[in-house]
């Protein structure tokens, strides 16, 4: 892993690579299985719906208390609690079938029903790397960060598929199978437990001015976080489970397939993130956020009224390539524009968006593909992000991060 780290990285960063890995897989892998698992229990559409909402809005409401209330509270301890969350989280799922347990499970949880990460984890470790890494190879660093848990997530996914082959195997029912895959999830919160006991004193950056709430830069967090929240207002009628769903339904697909089709997107989208620190040196993060996910979401759109799967995957693909290019330059972008004494709220209240906003869509999602099998979540979902793009273009083209001068 060191030799994957930009130059000047340390061995903190590298741990915290290693854990964004470990979480990634047990997102990618449940993200595909968790839809499956719902309706073999018995679960209506709209409830499915309902359960991925309240998993989003735990980990936005988990993730907001951190940032603004937790900031004396050592972030390496705090992540090691999360941990033992996580451990509970798979634990829970795997015992419990009814909905109402279920669906207070995913409140209080940490499963990602997108595929990506919208955890309590996700902006505590990026306010702990800016720490790890100079500042002119911080973009880089975000990106491997990305990479990492994109690649991973998408092995994940590819992967969600043998806990039932197993399962047919040995004669169990697809209920059974998704549990013991469950109770994997829960085996994975125990080893990034493990890891994050492992980061020394120095990522806390012992000698700095502590974390502290937003000072001069709270009005322009807040803008941030209010485009954000329309970006992720879109992702939420497009999250992986629902993708996987929609794909079920049109064409008939089974988990196995969507799996690899969700495994090669989510290599794709990985290895962008390395393309992303390229193009932003050339035209600058802003830039480099709505050059990218302009198209993307423009592709998003057009799989909607594909006829066939082999076409629909095609755009989804197509997407892939482009869709997550943002991710490590809005990240930087962020973590560049605080103080570091504001990068912990400020990290948790732009990527609490990532979550909170996108808990209600799931609902109306669900109800859509309840009543009909054409795509009018991704055209819903693609034209508020385009509308995001245009706006955050708008707005900060000229509120530039130091290192672009």
């Amino acid at each position: 892993m060191s030799r994957f780290l930009p130059p000047g990285a340390s061995g903190d960063a590298s741990l915290l690579l290693e854990t964004r890995g470990i979480r990634a897989f047990g997102d990618g892998f449940v993200s595909v299985l968790l839809a499956a698992y719902l309706a073999s229990v018995g679960l209506s559409d709209v409830r499915i719906g309902i359960v991925v909402t309240l998993t989003l809005l735990g980990s936005a409401g988990l993730a907001l208390a951190v940032g603004l209330r937790a900031h004396a509270y050592p972030r390496r301890r705090l992540l090691q609690l999360v941990s033992l969350l996580m451990v509970a989280t798979g634990l829970g799922f795997a015992a419990f079938s009814s909905f109402w347990a279920l669906a207070l499970v995913g409140l209080i949880g940490t499963l990602n029903p997108s595929g990506g990460d919208v955890s309590v984890f996700l902006p505590t470790e990026q306010a702990l790397l800016p720490a790890t890494a100079p500042d002119d190879q911080r973009t880089a660093l975000f990106a491997r960060y990305s990479l990492i848990g994109a690649l991973v997530a998408a092995v994940g996914a590819l992967c969600a598929g043998v806990p039932l082959w197993v399962g047919e195997r040995f004669g169990a029912s697809t209920t059974s199978s998704v549990r013991w895959a469950f109770g994997g999830y829960a085996l994975l919160g125990v080893i990034v437990l493990v890891r994050y006991r492992r980061l020394s004193p120095a990522v806390e950056r012992v000698g700095a001015p502590p974390p502290s709430a937003l000072g001069d830069s709270r009005r322009m967090v807040y803008r941030l976080a209010a485009l954000f929240s329309l970006d992720a207002f879109g992702g939420g009628f497009v999250i992986t489970a629902l993708l996987v769903l929609w794909l079920q339904r049109r064409y008939g697909l089974s988990i196995g397939v969507t799996g690899a089709v969700f495994f090669w997107a989510g290599v794709l989208s990985a290895f962008s993130a390395l393309v992303a620190v390229r193009i932003a040196r050339r035209i600058g993060l802003v830039r480099t956020m709505v050059f990218t996910h302009l198209p993307a979401n423009g592709l998003l759109i057009l799989a909607a009224f594909m006829p066939t799967a082999p076409s629909a995957v095609a755009c989804l693909l197509a997407r892939a390539t482009l869709s997550q290019m943002d991710v490590p330059a809005r990240t930087s972008y962020v973590m560049a524009v605080v103080s570091p004494a504001e990068r912990p709220a400020a990290a948790s209240i732009t990527n609490v968006p990532r979550s909170l906003a996108s808990a209600l869509p799931p609902i109306a999602a669900g109800w859509m593909l309840g009543h009909s099998t054409f795509g009018w979540p991704l055209i819903i979902g693609g034209s508020m992000k385009i509308t995001y793009d245009l706006l955050l273009l708008h707005q900060f083209s000229e509120v530039r991060p130091p290192e672009e001068g």
